[in-house]
C-alpha cells in the first residue's frame, strides 16, 4: 500500500515525516498522470501545486479554516488530501468534478470557476469570521495561472488590507509564467536567509516595535519626523532590493517569500509564519506548471493547462486525430481576414490558444492584444479601438461574456461602435459543469439594442458568418459556436433573400405546412432528425436556419404565419431565449400560430458529455419529436393551429365562467 492510500482526510498529514511527504508528493504526481492522462483534465496546474496544497492541509485546519482556490481546477490535489480518491469518472456523468464541489465534500467552499473571485470571497468570509467572534478561522486563498490579472482581485486586495484584524493568508502561485525567479549564487544566499528574516518580521513583536519607534518618531518634532522619513526610506529600499513586494507593502499587507514552491520544508515554513501573523499576508511561491512531468514541461504553449486523453509515457493525444474542432475553424478563418484587413486587431483575456486567436498572433504580433483575464477591461477597450477606426474581435468564452455584459451594453453597444465578438464553448459544453456551460448568452444578448447576433451550424458558415460580422461597423456583432469538434457540413436546399436558410421541406413539394422547425447553430442536425421522425408519422415539416438570430429575419416571421405551428430548437436557456424572442416579434407582426420553445432549462446543469447532458435535460430528437406529435394532435401545450374544417382541441383552454 502506498501512502496515497492511507491519506482519508487532511490530519493523516500530519503524522508523516519529512521523508514521507516527499515520497506522497511523488505519488500524487504519478497517480495525477495515470489517471487524468485516461480521462482528460487539468494536468499542468494541479503537478505545479503539489507541494502547496500539501503545506496549506498541513498548516491550516480544513475545514473550520476555509481554503478557497482561484479558479478551481488545480483543485485535484485537495481533492486526493479530502478523501477523494477514484479519479475513475473525473468530470464524466456521476463521477467527480473537475472543480470543487459542495456536493462532494464539506472541504470544497467556491465551485464556480471564474477566475479572480477568490479573494473577495475571502474577505467575505473573513469579515463574517470577526463579527462573529470567531477571529482564530483563517481563510486561505491558492491564487495564480494569471487571476491577479483580473481587477476584482485588485479591488479584494484593498479591502482585506485595510483590516488587520482579519485573518486572510494569500498563496500566489506564481508558476513561472510571467517571469522566472532569480538564480544565481548571491541570490542563493539571499534566499537562504530568508526565512529567518520573514519569522522575524512577522513577529507581532517586530511590528510592535516598529509602531513604538513610529510614535515616538513622529512625536519629536522636526528632527525625530525627519529621522523616521529617513530611516523608513532606508528600510522600504532594502526591502525592495532584497524582494520587491511593490503594491503589497503599499496597501499595507505583509508580504512573505518568494520561496520555492517545490520546497516542503520551505512552503510549511512559510504558511506557519503567515498563520501565526494573525493578519492579511501575501505568501509568494514560485512553481513550476507540469512540474516533475518531462512531456509538460517540453510544452512552451500552456505546459498542459488541460489536456484529453494522453498516453501517459510520451504525452501525445489518443484519438481523434485530423478532425477539425470549431476553435480551429475560427483561428484559420480570422487569420486570413486579418491578412486581407488592416484595421482587424484581436483581443483575448489570458487564453490566446484556447480562444483560437494564436495564428492571426503568429503573423501579425503587434495587432493582438492579452488583457489578462479582464473581460471588462476588454470590452471598454474594444469600443475605444473601434472609435480610433479599427475593428476588434474578441475571443472569449461563453460563459465570461457574463463578466462583461454592462461594457457591452453601455460601452459598446450605446455607441454603436463596430465589435465582433466570438463566443467559444457556447451552449452545453460537457465535462467542465456547471460554471463553464456557455447557455446563458442567447438569453442575455436578447437585451442588447442593435445587437446582431450568428449561430454558425457548420465549418462552412462560421467562415461566412464571421466575415460577415467583421463587416458590420455601426454595431456590435456576436458569432457563437459550441465546444468541440464540428460536426458534418449540412447544406441548405434554399437561401432566401434575407439570408435565411432552408435545409429541407417534408415532404418535398407538399401544400400542407404543419411545423416550422426553427435551428439554431449546432442544432441542425438534431432538427433534421425531428423533420424526419414527423415524416414518418405523416406531419409535414419545414427546417430553416436563421444564421443570424438577431435581429429575427422578415422571412421567419412570414413562414410562421404560413404553418400551424412553429418549433425553435436552441441549446441555449429557454427563458428569453430566440425561441421568446421570436414569439414575440410574431405577435408583434400580428402571427398568432403557436410556439414552443425548445431549450434548456433554468438550472445549474452538472457536469457529463455534451450528449448526456442534452439526454438529461430532454433535449433529444426523440423527445422533441414526440411532443410536437401531440401539439399537432392537440393533445399538448403549445396547441397546433387546426386544419381547415377542424374544430379547436380544448386543450390548454381555461374554463368557461
Amino acid at each position: 500500500m502506498g501512502l496515497l492510500e492511507t491519506i482519508h482526510s487532511p490530519q493523516d498529514l500530519t503524522r508523516l515525516s519529512g521523508q514521507q511527504l516527499s515520497r506522497l508528493a511523488a505519488e500524487i504526481r504519478a497517480f495525477l498522470i495515470r489517471t487524468v492522462s485516461r480521462t482528460g483534465g487539468h494536468l499542468g496546474p494541479n503537478l505545479g501545486v503539489v507541494e502547496l496544497t500539501i503545506g496549506i492541509h498541513r498548516v491550516f485546519d480544513s475545514p473550520r479554516d476555509s481554503i478557497v482556490f482561484d479558479t478551481g481546477h488545480q483543485s485535484y490535489v485537495h481533492k486526493l488530501l479530502t478523501g477523494r480518491q477514484n479519479f475513475d469518472s473525473l468530470r464524466q456523468q456521476g463521477g467527480l468534478s473537475g472543480y470543487p464541489s459542495r456536493a462532494e465534500s464539506v472541504h470544497d467552499v467556491v465551485e464556480s470557476s471564474h477566475a479572480s473571485a477568490s479573494l473577495s470571497w475571502a474577505d467575505g468570509i473573513s469579515r463574517a469570521r470577526v463579527l462573529n467572534g470567531e477571529e482564530d478561522r483563517t481563510a486561505v486563498v491558492l491564487i495564480g495561472d494569471g487571476a491577479l490579472t483580473g481587477g476584482m482581485a485588485w479591488e479584494a486586495i484593498n479591502n482585506i488590507a485595510a483590516d488587520q484584524r482579519r485573518r486572510v493568508v494569500i498563496v500566489v502561485n506564481d508558476n513561472g509564467r510571467s517571469y522566472a525567479p532569480t538564480i544565481g549564487g548571491v541570490a542563493d544566499y539571499l534566499a537562504s536567509l530568508r526565512p529567518t528574516l520573514d519569522t522575524v518580521r512577522t513577529h507581532r513583536v517586530y511590528e510592535g516595535t516598529l509602531d513604538w519607534w513610529k510614535r515616538k518618531l513622529q512625536n519629536g518634532g522636526t528632527v525625530g519626523r525627519f529621522a523616521y522619513k529617513s530611516l523608513h526610506a532606508t528600510k522600504k529600499g532594502v526591502k525592495d532590493w532584497w524582494a520587491p513586494q511593490g503594491l503589497f507593502e503599499d496597501l499595507g499587507m505583509k508580504y512573505i517569500g518568494p520561496i520555492n514552491g517545490h520546497d516542503l520544508a520551505a512552503v510549511e515554513h512559510a504558511l506557519t509564519q503567515a498563520k501565526n501573523y494573525g493578519g492579511p499576508v501575501i505568501v509568494h511561491a514560485i512553481t513550476e506548471k507540469g512540474h516533475g512531468y518531462a512531456p509538460a514541461r517540453a510544452d512552451e504553449a500552456d505546459q498542459f493547462h488541460a489536456v484529453g486523453i494522453i498516453d501517459p509515457e510520451t504525452g501525445e493525444p489518443i484519438g481523434a486525430g485530423g478532425v477539425q474542432s470549431w476553435t480551429s475553424v475560427f483561428a484559420e478563418e480570422i487569420a486570413a481576414i486579418a491578412d486581407e484587413r488592416q484595421d482587424i486587431v484581436g483581443i483575448t483575456g489570458a487564453m490566446l490558444i484556447p480562444v483560437g486567436l494564436h495564428k492571426f498572433a503568429a503573423n501579425h504580433p503587434d495587432r493582438v492584444f492579452d488583457v489578462g483575464i479582464a473581460e471588462q477591461h476588454a470590452l471598454t477597450s474594444a469600443a475605444g479601438m473601434a472609435f480610433g477606426g479599427l475593428h476588434p474581435v474578441i475571443g472569449l468564452y461563453a460563459t465570461f461574456l457574463n463578466r462583461a455584459f454592462d461594457q457591452l451594453l453601455m460601452d459598446v453597444a450605446l455607441h454603436k461602435a463596430g465589435v465582433t465578438i466570438v463566443l467559444d464553448r457556447s451552449g452545453v459544453t460537457g465535462p467542465d459543469g456547471a460554471s463553464h456551460h456557455g447557455m446563458w448568452d442567447l438569453s442575455m444578448l436578447q437585451i442588447v439594442p442593435g445587437l446582431h447576433l450568428a449561430a454558425p451550424r457548420d465549418a462552412t458558415r462560421l467562415r461566412e458568418e464571421l466575415r460577415e460580422g467583421v463587416a458590420i461597423g455601426d454595431a456590435p456583432s456576436v458569432v457563437r459556436y459550441s465546444k468541440g469538434n464540428v460536426g458534418v457540413e449540412v447544406e441548405a436546399v434554399e437561401r432566401l433573400s434575407d439570408g435565411v436558410d432552408v435545409l429541407c421541406r417534408r415532404p418535398a413539394g407538399s401544400r400542407q405546412n404543419d411545423v416550422l422547425i426553427v435551428s439554431v447553430g449546432a442544432m441542425s442536425e438534431l432538427a433534421l432528425d425531428v423533420s424526419n421522425r414527423l415524416g414518418a408519422q405523416g406531419i409535414s415539416s419545414t427546417v430553416v436556419d436563421p444564421r443570424w438570430v438577431l435581429p429575427v429575419a422578415r422571412s421567419v416571421i412570414e413562414l410562421a404565419a404560413e404553418h400551424r405551428i412553429v418549433v425553435v430548437i436552441e441549446d441555449g436557456v429557454r427563458a428569453g431565449g430566440v425561441g421568446s424572442r421570436i414569439r414575440q416579434e410574431m405577435r408583434s407582426a400580428g402571427v398568432d400560430t403557436a410556439l414552443n420553445e425548445v431549450g434548456l432549462p433554468v438550472e445549474f446543469l452538472d457536469h457529463g458529455s455534451r450528449s448526456e447532458v442534452l439526454e438529461r435535460v430532454g433535449l433529444t430528437a426523440r423527445k422533441v419529436a414526440q411532443d410536437t406529435v401531440e401539439q399537432v394532435l392537440g393533445t399538448k401545450v403549445p396547441v397546433a393551429r387546426p386544419l381547415p374544417g377542424e374544430v379547436p382541441s380544448a386543450t390548454g383552454q381555461l374554463p368557461k365562467l
